[in-house]
């Protein structure tokens, strides 16, 4: 049987999703899919050592000294300890799979540092690799000049290169001089069904990180500019998730709270409470700055639920190209505002086929059964 190895510094706890695991959120799911036509062994950064056996999947956690590893600056100092000690616990680890199984593949997720461990595998034992990068590879990691130089050879030395978006695609064959193919990134949620609704007042949801780039602060700066009549189209605003902006998203929302606007705000939600609130709400907010194809695009084209979003990265051309929502003309809180208020005056129902169209170009099932084609 095959061996594929999943190297990732992404990965969820022990069926114990907080719903803050960020990119790692549909690994696993990906890892289960990719195990129904190989033995898969996940590589995961974790608090503590541990192997865990299901099936024809082995899942071997390291112990890091901080997660996310995402969290670590290479630029901070007071950081290197950390990065360093991180690199290696991910080596030794990989090492130690490699050596115990006849591995015929790695999948590096991300390009760093995992990429970076699955490079020097292959170069001590010709272990074949290939990668997956996220935008925070590519528009973070690759702004730093050394860490581009590295990152270069990375995605050079991979047999595949894949990326989450059409537009990070392009930008990591530029880094690469290599081709780079999209690869959807999606998980898999509870079947159900959701009462849609055809005609105002909607509800409407926000997830995500709050962060400048996820556009938390932007969308606040849109709802405190939606006019009366609007409001009177809106049943309920929930607000989820969590991040840097805390303080920000706070003060923000009991700004709209004390003038009696129906917002409530939550915290993060694990895998069950996403799916009732994308079941709950008739449209979802992503007034993000910065983004390729974010999980949570796949998650709502699952249940069903148009978006009310900004134009970055692939979401301008995904949104026009199956009509799944309404589009801002830029990421700015006037346009976001409008594009809300074009949304209150539509009916979600009308966009339902491409929904569907969209559901299936996106399942993880089929996202697996491709990469395992291509190196099996």
């Amino acid at each position: 049987m095959t061996q594929i190895a999943l190297v990732t510094t992404s990965y969820p706890d022990r069926a114990s999703e907080s719903g803050q695991e960020a990119a790692g959120a549909f690994v696993a799911d990906f890892a289960a899919e990719l195990s129904r036509h190989a033995h898969v062994h996940v590589v995961a950064a974790a608090a503590e050592d541990s192997v865990e056996t299901e099936g024809d999947l082995t899942v071997h956690r390291f112990a890091v000294p901080m997660r996310p590893l995402s969290l670590l600056r290479p630029a901070h100092p007071a950081d290197w300890s950390k990065i360093i000690a991180s690199l290696r616990a991910g080596q030794r680890a990989l090492d130690r799979v490699s050596g115990a199984a006849a591995l015929d593949h790695v999948l590096a997720l991300w390009a760093l540092p995992s990429g970076a461990w699955a490079r020097q595998l292959q170069r001590r034992s010709g272990v074949p690799y290939s990668t997956w990068s996220l935008g925070s590879d590519i528009w973070s990691l690759g702004a730093i000049p050394v860490v581009r130089s590295v990152l270069a050879l990375v995605l050079r030395g991979a047999r595949h290169r894949y990326a989450d978006g059409a537009v990070l695609c392009d930008d990591v064959a530029a880094i690469a001089g290599l081709p780079c193919e999209f690869l959807p990134s999606s998980r898999r949620l509870a079947p159900g069904q959701r009462k849609r609704r055809t005609a105002p007042p909607y509800r409407l949801a926000f997830l995500g990180r709050w962060h400048a780039n996820k556009g938390a602060d932007l969308l606040l700066d849109a709802l405190a500019e939606l006019g009366d009549e609007d409001w009177r189209r809106i049943d309920e605003i929930r607000f989820c998730g969590g991040g840097p902006l805390e303080d920000v998203v706070r003060a923000g929302v009991a700004r709209l709270q004390t003038q009696r606007r129906p917002v409530e705000l939550r915290g993060y939600l694990n895998r069950g409470e996403a799916t009732d609130l994308y079941r709950w709400a008739d449209y979802l907010l992503l007034p993000s700055r910065v983004e390729s194809i974010p999980v949570i695009f796949s998650d709502a084209m699952q249940c069903g639920l148009p978006l009310i979003s900004t134009p970055v990265g692939d979401l301008g051309r995904l949104v026009r190209m199956y009509g799944v929502g309404v589009l801002a003309e830029e990421a700015s809180a006037p346009a976001m505002r409008s594009a809300i208020a074009d949304a209150l005056a539509r009916s979600p129902a009308d966009m339902e086929a491409g929904l569907e169209r969209a559901r299936a170009d996106f399942d993880i099932g089929a996202a697996a059964k491709r990469f395992y084609d291509a190196v099996a």
